[in-house]
């Protein structure tokens, strides 16, 4: 019997209600499904391992990512409660081998992966870079699952002593100066990948309550190593761990290391701008260096409403958005098909799908969502799925045709404003 039938027969009655619009339609079908289909694989074991696309590694990022439009469907399709279940599973399964990992195998081998970096990594790890958001995805998409569906199976006892790994990693990163053995090297690469000072990063103002990351979402080093989305995705995290803890010594303690981490943000994270006033910085040293920036990769400024972390009415976050939309952020693009976010990691004038959407999902502009979504369905360069980076000049010229997460967000969009699609699409196909 072939699997997901309840997916397929929801999906079905779905694209029957967007036959109208033919592009539409098919984009909608080929990013909905592109996780399902050509980057999920039910194991033995009874995990589900999710890589992120043409590469074949699990990113606990990506993985959680591309999976978050299907959980609304676990109540009805056990085939999806169970390759959600069994995705979480392996998640804790991996952050307990190696909880500064942000990318894995399949199966241990030691000719998988960024096998040259230093130091030696594990057989199960395709690459250690240690991106705060890793340990933090897995517990967000738990916790929508767990609200979704009310299922205690998935607190097995992998990932009970995941909740204990992630807060013990969180703890040591908070000391880092004092307490933290992580280091990265790339030998015989680009200077920028990897942190300064021998793998260890510039030098941070220890005295503050703020968590220390190596990388950032996009995979690029950190300038300065406290990342504040990262730090705003980690208090959320750590009142999910609060919730489901078991010991409630320790669910005591995320509670306040999350009160404390908000009120570093608040203290050290927010600056003032000539133009736009009190706004986030991306990255902040706690010496009073700053950096001013967004990059399309989630966790980001821009996304923080998806998140959860705060409200779009946010007056801090609103500042904040509007310098992301405008030149004075350096990753801020326009040209003759889009206006957008990109990231350092791809070249430059090239926006993000994923930067896009984010900007989509965290508007109660009308016009603004109705803008975006023609920019995405003109912008996918024939091939109906949606890409890392395209050239704001010319979308035939872009990045990874084959991104997971792009496409899942894509179809995120389109499920949270199906209530609207008619207005939205009125004179755009």
């Amino acid at each position: 019997m072939e699997k997901y039938q309840n997916t397929y027969k929801w999906l079905n009655e779905r694209l029957s209600k967007l036959s109208k619009w033919p592009k539409l339609q098919k984009i909608y079908q080929n990013t909905f499904l592109s996780t399902l289909e050509t980057t999920t694989k039910s194991l033995d074991d009874g995990t589900s391992y999710v890589f992120t696309g043409d590469i074949p590694a699990m990113w606990l990022r990506d993985s959680s990512a591309q999976v978050r439009h299907y959980i609304k469907l676990c109540k009805i399709d056990q085939d999806m409660n169970q390759m959600i279940q069994g995705l979480i599973e392996r998640q804790f399964m991996y952050i307990n081998i190696d909880p500064y990992a942000n990318a894995f195998n399949e199966y241990p081998d030691e000719k998988l992966g960024h096998i040259g970096d230093l130091p030696k990594i594990d057989p199960w790890v395709w690459e250690r870079k240690f991106e705060l958001d890793s340990l933090c995805y897995p517990l967000w998409i738990l916790d929508i699952y767990f609200q979704e569906t009310g299922n205690n199976l998935v607190f097995t006892e992998t990932v009970k002593k995941g909740f204990q790994t992630i807060l013990e990693t969180i703890k040591i990163e908070l000391n880092h100066k004092n307490k933290s053995y992580y280091w990265f090297i790339r030998p015989n690469a680009r200077e920028d990948e990897s942190p300064k000072n021998g793998g260890r990063g510039r030098d941070f103002n220890d005295k503050i309550d703020l968590i220390w990351s190596a990388f950032r979402p996009s995979d690029d080093v950190c300038i300065y190593n406290y990342f504040i989305p990262g730090n705003q995705f980690a208090v959320l995290a750590l009142e999910i761990l609060a919730k489901y803890l078991e010991d409630k010594e320790l669910a005591n303690e995320a509670k306040n290391l999350a009160q404390k981490i908000n009120q570093a943000i608040n203290q050290y994270g927010i600056v003032r701008h000539e133009t736009y006033g009190e706004m986030f910085a991306y990255e902040i040293d706690g010496f009073g260096n700053y950096n001013l920036m967004d990059d399309a990769n989630i966790p980001s400024l821009l996304a923080l409403p998806y998140l959860n972390y705060l409200s779009i009415d946010n007056p801090i976050y609103q500042n904040t958005r509007r310098f992301i939309l405008s030149k004075e952020n350096p990753f801020y693009f326009e040209g003759k098909f889009a206006k957008g976010i990109g990231s350092p990691h791809t070249p430059d004038q090239y926006i993000w799908h994923i930067g896009l959407i984010a900007q989509a999902l965290t508007t109660n502009n009308f016009e603004e969502k109705k803008l975006i979504l023609k920019t995405l369905l003109n912008t996918h360069n024939n091939t109906y799925v949606m890409h890392e980076g395209f050239h704001a000049n010319n979308p035939a010229l872009f990045t990874r045709e084959w991104f997971s997460w792009a496409n899942s967000l894509f179809s995120h969009f389109i499920d949270e404003n199906f209530a609207i699609i008619e207005e939205l699409m009125a004179g755009i196909e």
